[in-house]
């Protein structure tokens, strides 16, 4: 993102959000800030016998096929920012509203019932296109509501939601729309779950929420969870003019890439530590003004030991002072909405002055010596903060939100401001 005047800022001005601790945004940031897991052993995946794996799972009574789950998930969380945005019907003109949410697996029931198990998914009739088309959620999204902007979809694992999110900051700041609502979802797929355990990248413990152990010793992967979240984003000026109130401006944001391999990460960490000197500069702020840093934080032995070189080399001596921390120990892996959900996450963080912690980090890995904020979470007041994506095939995301310091500013959650 090029640098532009304040008021042509992008601001955050809604956001909705859901996962396996919540059904809304405050219930959601209550289970993370109190380090609440609902991981469980899965049931009911197609192929795969109950209780091999573990999972984050959303709405575990819905007997929908993952697509459509999606599709009503994404519809949740984007009433929930548009009403917390406060939009109405002459909020901004329809050309003039983008959509920017990322693909998603289509329905696979066609499939499963050519291996003859056609048996174990919910039936019915379903359009090919909610099949088979990976920017349906996006679709249905931006026809129900009917916005007439620029519609971005992109297909980047686990950097899909922050690489959303960046897009449609973009295309505000091009001039191309005011508004945009831009974010993610994710289900547990029977594919994926399949092809990452033949990977050994998902964890494994005979309690199912002490599984995923981001930065701790004894971690083995990840866990995979649900959910979604969305934003909706707007020019600062615009949201001015009406009087909107703002969680935090997208002060930078860059993409980068590794040339490494698809699955595995250069220790080295030459790319992911060039992504946050970069996101920093397009920011303008310097690695003291960074006082959170939600990491990627999967738990598997790689990404934990390539994050924090990465984050040491970025940020010199101020990596001393930083609070870092890795909410996947609570909501699990959400692949493709793993950036948009921990983006809101370190909105709200930022707005009610809350690290929230790593759970499961009882004995922290030496090459992990960073402050990961183990077990329980701690008030601390910052007005920057870093969001980190690594992804399978190489893809690499980094978002700077900053404090808006202006009167229409969120107000801290009031259960966090009695305490």
């Amino acid at each position: 993102m090029r640098a532009r005047r304040e008021s042509d800022s992008v601001v955050i001005t809604g956001i909705g959000l859901k996962a396996s601790v919540g059904a809304t945004r405050e219930s959601v940031w209550r289970g993370v800030r109190e380090g609440r897991s609902a991981m469980r052993r899965l049931t009911h995946l197609v192929g795969i016998p109950d209780g091999m794996l573990i999972g984050a799972p959303v709405d575990v009574e819905l007997a929908a096929p993952d697509q459509l789950k999606i599709l009503a998930m994404c519809d949740q969380v984007a009433d929930e920012a548009l009403r917390d945005a406060q939009v109405g019907p002459r909020t901004a003109r329809p050309e003039r509203f983008g959509c920017s949410i990322s693909a998603h697996m289509g329905d696979i029931r066609w499939s499963i019932a050519q291996l003859g198990l056609d048996h174990l998914v919910p039936q019915g009739s379903t359009p090919w296109w909610q099949q088979w088309l990976p920017n349906t959620a996006c679709a249905q999204v931006a026809n129900r509501h009917r916005l007439l902007g620029p519609r971005l979809c992109h297909s980047t694992a686990c950097a899909s939601g922050l690489i959303e999110v960046l897009s449609a900051a973009r295309a505000i700041q091009d001039g191309q729309c005011d508004m945009a609502l831009a974010g993610s979802a994710e289900v547990i797929n029977s594919l994926f779950a399949a092809g990452f355990h033949q990977m050994r990248v998902l964890a494994e413990h005979d309690d199912p929420q002490q599984a995923c152990r981001p930065f701790d010793l004894g971690r083995q992967g990840f866990v995979m969870g649900e959910g979604a979240a969305m934003f909706v984003l707007e020019r600062l000026s615009h949201a001015q003019a009406r009087g909107a109130p703002i969680y935090a401006e997208i002060a930078g944001g860059c993409l980068l890439a590794t040339a490494h391999h698809v699955t595995g990460l250069d220790l080295e960490s030459d790319a992911l530590a060039h992504l946050i000197s970069e996101v920093m500069r397009t920011a303008k702020v310097s690695p003291a003004d960074i006082g959170y840093i939600n990491a990627h934080g999967t738990g598997t032995q790689q990404n934990d030991i390539a994050e924090t070189r990465a984050i040491r080399r970025a940020m010199g001596l101020a990596a001393q002072q930083l609070c870092v921390s890795a909410t996947k120990s609570i909501l699990g892996h959400l692949i493709n909405a793993a950036g948009s959900v921990e983006l809101a996450i370190t909105a709200l963080a930022m707005r009610d002055g809350f690290v929230p912690p790593t759970l499961n980090l009882t004995r922290p890995d030496p090459e992990c010596d960073l402050d990961c904020i183990p077990l329980v979470g701690r008030k601390s007041s910052f007005s920057c903060a870093l969001k980190l994506s690594v992804a399978f095939g190489g893809a690499l995301a980094g978002v700077v939100l900053k404090r808006h310091e202006h009167a229409a500013s969120r107000a801290a959650d009031p259960l966090l401001r009695a305490a």
